[in-house]
Parts: C-alpha cells; sequence; structure tokens
C-alpha cells in the first residue's frame, strides 16, 4: 500500500477548491459493484462536505463520493485484524477494514459524525409546492411502503418522514 501521505496529496487534486480534510484514514475498502463483491487498498477522506474513497491503480485510480446527507449510519469495531469503519449511504453498505495501525479510526468516525449531524440539522431548502404532487399523507405511505421493503433505512425514514410532517 501506499503511504497515507502520498495517497492523500494525490486525492486532494480531486476535491473541491477549498474543501477541507478533516481526517484521514488508510486500509482495505470493500463494497459491491455491479452485484460483485469489490476490495481496494486505499484512504477514506472525512472533508467538511463529504467523504471519499481515493485508492491508485495502474494507469489511474479509483475515487467515490459520499456526501453527509447521504450517509444514514456509520459505526466502528475493533477486533484482531484491527479497526473496521462501516457506513451506509443511499442504501449502499461501505466497510473499510484492516485500517492501518497509525490511522484513528476512532478519531475519524467522531469527525464524520460531527459532520453527519451538522449536515442533517441544517435547514433543507423549501422544495416548491405543486398542485399536482401528491399529498403529504400519501407521501409518507410511500416512505413507510419504502421502509418496509428495506430500500430506506430508519434514519432516512424518519429524517424525511420528519420533514414531510413539518409541511402541515
Amino acid at each position: 500500500m501506499a503511504k497515507l501521505e502520498k495517497l492523500l496529496d494525490q486525492a486532494k487534486e480531486h476535491l473541491d477548491e477549498g474543501e477541507d480534510v478533516l481526517a484521514v484514514i488508510k486500509g482495505t475498502y470493500e463494497t459491491k459493484k455491479m452485484g460483485n463483491d469489490w476490495t481496494r487498498a486505499g484512504i477514506l477522506i472525512g472533508t467538511d462536505h463529504r467523504v471519499v474513497f481515493y485508492a491508485k491503480k495502474m494507469g489511474g485510480y479509483d475515487l467515490e463520493v459520499f456526501p453527509y446527507r447521504h450517509i444514514s449510519s456509520i459505526e466502528t469495531s475493533k477486533g484482531m485484524t484491527g479497526h473496521v469503519v462501516k457506513f451506509y449511504a443511499s442504501g449502499n453498505e461501505v466497510k473499510l477494514k484492516y485500517i492501518d495501525k497509525s490511522s484513528d479510526a476512532p478519531g475519524f468516525v467522531s469527525i464524520v459524525k460531527d459532520q453527519m449531524n451538522a449536515q442533517h440539522q441544517a435547514p433543507a431548502a423549501a422544495a416548491p409546492v405543486s398542485n399536482d404532487s401528491p399529498d403529504v399523507a400519501e407521501q409518507i405511505r410511500k416512505l413507510a411502503q419504502l421502509h418496509d421493503d428495506g430500500l430506506v433505512t430508519d434514519d432516512e425514514f424518519e429524517t424525511k418522514r420528519a420533514e414531510l410532517l413539518a409541511r402541515l
């Protein structure tokens, strides 16, 4: 694996202008792509806007971004192989395992949770009201069905339900 600092310098080229890096951890990224298990050694970067996964590969790189507003939960654990950080974003599970011993996984999780809370508490822009849109009760029913089907997490359900109820 490349050194964390070198990967971070390369990843910074892909961050937005003025985007501040708050925390970084290095490990093995595990997710699913097109239904297949996928692993890649790289870093997770917590910025003031989002979480970014970055990995260097032969002739290129892998980059995946997760805006805080799309992250419904984050968790950490530690076992014999080290720390594991896992979060859920837009219904997908993202996992970084075999985290480098020099990385501060609990600190990373704490910073990401703080950013998630700040983003989720920020007032959302009011959606324009349309006469042909379903009423709030119908939208809540549809949201509940998505939740029952497992397509919406508990946190996503509660957040959106609260937004809809606030319209009443």
